[in-house]
């Protein structure tokens, strides 16, 4: 992960991470998980993650501990419909941020994995 830092920067995350929440916003699947008030904070709180996560700034350990990420999703009802929806999504952001195609594998084998993970939707 830290050769995406290296790659694309935290500048770069921030942009990934705008592009995607641009499209969630307007998705009828995932909107509804994200409070109303909350859209800033929600991709305040990604975009630090993976910062954090790819070697930068600890600014997301710093200000909310452990991750915890299947913790802190488990008020949401996610299944296959919305794991492979997240996947578009980031999938679109990043063609349109024209994130590095090294860069790109590495986010898009972390990205199914951790997407996948969040799954807690028993029989699916």
């Amino acid at each position: 992960m830290e050769d995406v830092y290296t790659e694309i920067g935290e500048a770069g995350l921030r942009a990934l991470v705008a592009a995607f929440y641009r499209r969630v916003r307007e998705d009828p699947l995932l909107a509804p998980m994200y409070p109303d008030g909350d859209w800033a904070g929600a991709e305040g709180r990604l975009a630090d993650f993976l910062v954090y996560r790819c070697g930068g700034s600890s600014k997301y350990i710093d200000e909310r501990g452990h991750p915890r990420l299947r913790m802190r999703h488990m008020p949401f009802s996610i299944g296959v419909a919305e794991r492979d929806r997240w996947l578009e999504l980031m999938a679109a952001a990043m063609d349109e941020v024209e994130v590095p195609s090294a860069a790109r594998r590495t986010l898009d084998s972390f990205f199914a994995q951790t997407a996948d993970f969040m799954r807690n939707r028993p029989g699916e």
